[in-house]
């Protein structure tokens, strides 16, 4: 990846470069790319100043791009103009030189990362018209259960479909796995890492009028998105909310167990794997523990304590026995020799 792309990198995702840089040369430009892009079209869906209908048509055009139907030029120069952060201005003003990335990959390659970035465009269309003038004042909650889990799917499950698919063809296609089990883990991998976002985003979604708990579960409980994290309610959100954070756990537990399929010898890319998990399992008790009024100041695990979790999946690499058990089967960090905290 040319400098200029891997120092946009670095600026757009401090903690997605962490993990990038851990992965083996093999696969890092592609699963860079595919991030690059998905950010772009993130910061496109996420331009609050710039009309609704505006921002669906540059998806649209991103998306005729990426996948090939069009060859159109770009010009995003008003949407940059918009952006708050320098890197966001930048990811939209070298769109151009990411598109032009994507044709130096083989074509087994490019087929991967275009169907992954469908699927995230395509998520990210359904959400704006979905929100389409929600606001603090008038709060839009998905339907259903099966809403969330759609939305999570299209904007991190299908990353862990990508990543697997990628990993397995440059690295180790020749290993005997259970290749349906293996997908249908990563899947929830990732599923789990963005129910965890949604969880710890609660209050600043709702401050933009998005909902992401489900109708469906809010009507039986008698509560409303718009008094949700009101104190009087706090006995009928509280079941609520650890519902969902024990699907977190879940979904995260599936992706211990995919961590711990990939074969012992792929050091990089377990690594790269556990990181996130154990981080998103940490935060998932740091949640549970939470007041109402540490829920609205955006539950984070501190630096040094990720400094921590890394040096442990380290150190206990050669130790196969206690490196499994730094989660335990349900999904949560255990006390013991590999405690995190």
């Amino acid at each position: 990846m040319p400098n200029a792309l891997n120092d946009l990198l670095k600026q757009t995702s401090r903690s997605f470069y962490l993990t990038l840089r851990v992965l083996p040369g093999r696969v890092r430009p592609q699963i860079g790319l595919a991030y690059l892009l998905a950010r772009t079209a993130d910061t496109i869906a996420d331009t609050g100043l710039v009309p609704v209908e505006q921002r669906l048509e540059a998806l649209q055009r991103l998306r005729e791009l990426i996948s090939g139907a069009s060859i159109a030029p770009l010009n995003f120069g008003e949407l940059a103009q918009h952006q708050g952060a320098p890197a966001e201005k930048l990811l939209l003003e070298k769109v151009e030189d990411s598109l032009a990335l994507l044709q130096t990959l083989s074509p087994a390659d490019q087929q991967l990362v275009r169907a992954v970035l469908d699927t995230i465009t395509g998520g990210q269309e359904l959400d704006l018209r979905r929100f389409a003038g929600a606001s603090q004042e008038n709060i839009v909650a998905l339907e259903t259960a099966a809403d969330l889990d759609d939305y999570t799917w299209r904007v991190a499950g299908c990353v862990g479909e990508f990543w697997t698919k990628m990993c397995r063809a440059h690295l180790f296609p020749r290993t005997r796995l259970d290749d349906a089990q293996l997908l249908a883990d990563g899947i929830r991998f990732g599923k789990g890492l963005q129910l965890v976002n949604i969880l710890r985003d609660l209050p600043a979604d709702l401050r933009q009028g998005r909902c992401y708990l489900p109708q469906d579960k809010l009507n039986p409980a008698g509560l409303l998105p718009e008094t949700l994290l009101s104190p009087i309610n706090e006995a009928r959100f509280r079941p609520l909310f650890h519902e969902h954070l024990d699907l977190a756990e879940a979904h995260l537990a599936a992706g211990w167990r995919y961590t711990n399929t990939l074969p012992f010898s792929q050091f990089r890319v377990r690594l790269a794997c556990a990181l996130p998990i154990l981080i998103g399992v940490k935060t998932i008790e740091r949640l549970r523990a939470a007041s109402g009024l540490e829920l609205q100041r955006r539950v984070k695990v501190p630096r040094g304590e990720v400094r921590g979790i890394r040096l442990r999946l380290i150190l206990f690499y050669p130790l196969p026995g206690t490196w499994r058990r730094l989660i335990s089967p349900g999904g949560k960090a255990v006390a013991s020799q590999g405690e995190l905290a």
